[in-house]
């Protein structure tokens, strides 16, 4: 990229919590944040959020009389939006731009209103606005109070890192001073549960392995990211929105600074597969390093679903570029669980936290033959369905 584009603030909720400060304290323990609920008459595990981060949704929502009809998803980006703004001290908000995309979108009001139309055989008068995709930005930019574009978009679960190749692409053509980029994702409802229970990607339950705590179950984990032996998906959905402020160059209060960008699809051969060497994460990698050496790569934060075939696909690719010598490799997923459409900006942030502190984050379940002593180069990846592989490469400013 010949044009650097600096992060100058990140904000997220999820399981995790809802500061950086409060984040990087839970990735410092071996915890995982995956909890047992009923959906469907039976019980899965999940990520949700905190009863604090809750009270505070709650309290958005009772703010003002139009919030009350909106979905969590808009709710989630509105909360992380307006952090992400005042801790880049962004006051004014003429030509910022907003690109905040989801997978599922408005799900739980949406699964609302079909029941009740599936009853009455009519539909609730707010339905339509409430349940459009493009109510994530342009009620963002409501709040806000912004005269850029809005814009919201589905690109499964790489949503959130298209967004950001979308802001780099508009601050790049001149056409938007700033870009708040990111995804939000509520998709905690019985129907969306059902749908990846009809895939068999999700983790099934054991009671032997509850509560917040792996340690205190000998280690066990319901969500085996990463992890290439294990025999069965054990992907976990998780609940949460991240987004980042985006500007030109190489800012005085930079977190990092976007140094390349790489995106790729393939052939489908199947609706929710890659190929078994992840072609597309193959030229998306390559892509984002440009001319940069693979070597100086320090860690790869993987997108890594927990799935066996997904998992093992991504690490062929990145066997193929980066050759005999891989970098540290880590996920997130074993601990805050899939957030689908917000899980790649989930991903930055945990890049970002790695570069400010300069200490590796594990997945405790696996044994490491190298740990970075220092960290300078951070490569981020994110995949959805259709093979839509993005990879983002963040260096550390300074």
């Amino acid at each position: 990229m010949n044009l650097h584009i600096s992060i100058t603030a990140i904000s997220s909720i999820s399981s995790l919590g809802a500061s950086l400060q409060e984040t990087w304290k839970n990735y410092q323990t071996n915890n995982h944040f995956l909890v047992p609920r009923t959906f469907n008459g039976k019980k899965v595990f999940v990520s949700e959020l905190s009863k604090s981060v809750e009270n505070k949704v709650g309290e958005l929502k009772a703010s003002d009389t139009k919030y009350k009809s909106l979905d969590n998803s808009v709710l989630y980006a509105i909360l992380v939006s307006r952090h992400a703004m005042g801790q880049a001290g962004w006051d004014d908000g003429n030509n910022i731009g907003i690109n905040i995309g989801s997978s599922r979108g408005a799900t739980s009001l949406f699964e609302k209103y079909h029941k009740i139309f599936l009853q009455d055989k009519n539909a609730p008068t707010l339905t339509s606005p409430t349940t459009t995709l493009g109510n994530i930005s342009s009620w963002v930019a409501h709040d806000l109070q912004t005269s850029g574009p809005d814009i919201s978009h589905s690109i499964t679960c790489s949503t959130a890192l298209h967004a950001l190749l979308n802001g780099v692409a508009w601050l790049k053509g001149g056409m938007a001073d700033k870009f708040l980029v990111g995804g939000s994702e509520a998709p905690l409802t019985p129907f969306t549960i059902a749908q990846m229970q009809a895939l068999k990607v999700y983790a099934k339950f054991d009671e032997s392995v509850t509560g917040q705590t792996g340690i205190a179950y000998g280690q066990r984990y319901p969500c085996l990211a990463l992890d290439l032996n294990k025999s069965q998906n054990t992907m976990v959905l998780g609940e949460g929105a991240s987004v980042a402020c985006l500007e030109k160059g190489v800012s005085k209060n930079a977190l990092a600074v976007i140094e390349g960008i790489g995106y790729a699809t393939e052939p489908l051969e199947h609706n929710v597969s890659i190929s078994t060497d992840a072609q597309c994460f193959q030229r998306s990698m390559k892509m984002a390093l440009g001319t940069i050496d693979p070597a100086e790569i320090d860690v790869i934060v993987m997108h890594a679903p927990g799935t066996v075939k997904g998992d093992a696909a991504e690490y062929a690719a990145i066997k193929k570029v980066f050759c005999n010598k891989l970098p540290f490799l880590t996920t997130n997923k074993w601990k805050v669980g899939h957030t689908f459409g917000a899980s790649g900006m989930l991903s930055v942030e945990l890049a970002i936290l790695m570069l400010q502190h300069q200490q590796p984050v594990k997945v405790p379940f696996l044994t490491y033959d190298h740990i970075p002593d220092k960290i300078r180069k951070i490569v981020v990846n994110a995949v959805g369905f259709g093979g839509n592989a993005v990879s983002v490469l963040l260096s550390k400013v300074g």
